[in-house]
Parts: C-alpha cells; structure tokens; sequence
C-alpha cells in the first residue's frame, strides 16, 4: 500500500511530495517508508519497522492525517482516480 501526497502553496512555490509506503520485509515485519521532498530531488527517506500490519496502519494514518492536516492533498496518477 503506497499513499503519495502533494502539497502546492502557488505557482511562484516549487511543490513538495510526501510518500507513506507499507510492506512486508523478509523477517515478518512491517516497513513503514515515508518519503519527502520536492519533486525531482533525492528527497529523505525514514523506515521504521513494526511487529505486525495493525500496529504499522495506524502508524501510517497518523502520518497521512498529520500532513494533510497540513495542508498536503492525496496525489492520483491518473485524474479519474477515486
């Protein structure tokens, strides 16, 4: 599960992204990568690593609300996309 957020104060303001990413890794627990940045940048990156799925979601969710709290918006690939 990939959630990619956008933040875009104006025109004259490069944009900044926020990528929050689950995963099973090979040791049975959950990665929770958040990314940030400018578009085109190396950006930074955080892992973090939980015991189970339950405990990284809540995690990730308080992250995405946090950011979007902010001021940064769900970002879809495609303009149809709900």
């Amino acid at each position: 599960m990939a959630i990619c957020l956008l933040y875009t104060q104006s025109e004259t303001t490069p944009a900044r992204y926020y990528r929050i990413e689950l995963a099973m890794n090979l040791f049975s627990e959950v990665s929770l990568l958040r990314e940030w940045g400018h578009p085109g940048d190396d950006g930074h990156q955080v892992i973090n690593l939980f015991d189970n799925l339950k405990e990284a979601s809540l995690a990730a969710d308080e992250h995405r609300d946090r950011m979007m709290e902010r001021g940064y918006q769900r970002w879809h690939a495609h303009p149809n996309e709900h």
